[in-house]
Formats: structure tokens, sequence, C-alpha cells
């Protein structure tokens, strides 16, 4: 089961430094961009996924094509993609070894939640991170 509680959300988001962005933009104007920006500013490393501007920088890290490119490990992958492309994002975010997947606002795809349930991951399906650390008031994480 996906999860849906506070307390469930808030250990996430508290045991969570390294997320990985698939569908991260370059355009300020879009969601993932300010979102991503926020999740740094929250202390959070975000590295950006998105195969149209690889080698690119977005807010100071290098785009990466997919998450099979990354060398670091994944604490999380915030999905934002549709929920149909989700599953592929998700069948990645195993093989790479994340802990956790977050499926963005208006992202459910419960086949893929399943299998990445059935993996060993957590997941979170239709909210945002952003919004979730405003409202539970969770305290900037701390670098290792």
């Amino acid at each position: 089961m996906p999860l849906t509680t506070d307390d469930e959300i808030r250990d996430l988001l508290t045991s969570t430094r390294t997320i990985a962005l698939v569908g991260a933009s370059d355009r300020p104007e879009r969601a993932s961009n300010g979102v991503m920006a926020a999740l740094q500013a929250h202390g959070y490393r975000v590295i950006p996924v998105n195969p149209q501007i690889t080698g690119e920088h977005i807010h100071g890290e290098f785009v990466f094509r997919d998450l099979s490119q990354l060398g670091d490990p994944i604490d999380m992958v915030d999905i934002f993609r549709n929920s149909a492309a989700a599953g592929d994002v998700v069948d990645e975010a195993i093989a790479a070894g994340a802990k956790a997947v977050w499926m963005q606002l208006g992202v459910v795809n419960e086949a893929a939640a399943a299998r990445a349930e059935a993996a060993g991951l957590e997941v979170v399906m239709d909210r945002c991170p952003k919004i979730e650390i405003a409202r539970l008031g969770i305290a900037p994480v701390r670098k290792a």
C-alpha cells in the first residue's frame, strides 16, 4: 500500500537525502523547476533527469539522461511524468536501487506502485514533496 499517513510521509521525507527528479525542466515557469529549487533549498541533493536536456545544468546540477546513468545512491525518485509514463520510471528506479518512488500530483499508476512495493520500495502517489514538507513542518535536511 502506498504511504498515506502523515507519519509515513514524514518518515520518508526525513530519512531522504538524495532525490532524482525525473522530468526536471530548465524552464523556470515549470512546476518541476520550482519543486527542484525548493527541495534543494530545504537541504536535499536533487539530481535532475531529462533525456531532452542531458548534459545541461539545472540549479547547479548536471542533467542525466536516465536513472541508470547515476553513480550515486538514490533515496527517492520524484516522478514529474504522466501516469502512463510513470511505469517505466518506476522500473528504472527499481533497477537503480532507489529506496522510494514519489509520483507527483495527478500521477497515479497502481500497477507500477505494486511493482515498486514488491521490490521493497516505498511509494507515494498523487502528492508533492514540496507541499508535504510545508504542510508537515519538516525541518531542513542536515548534510551528512
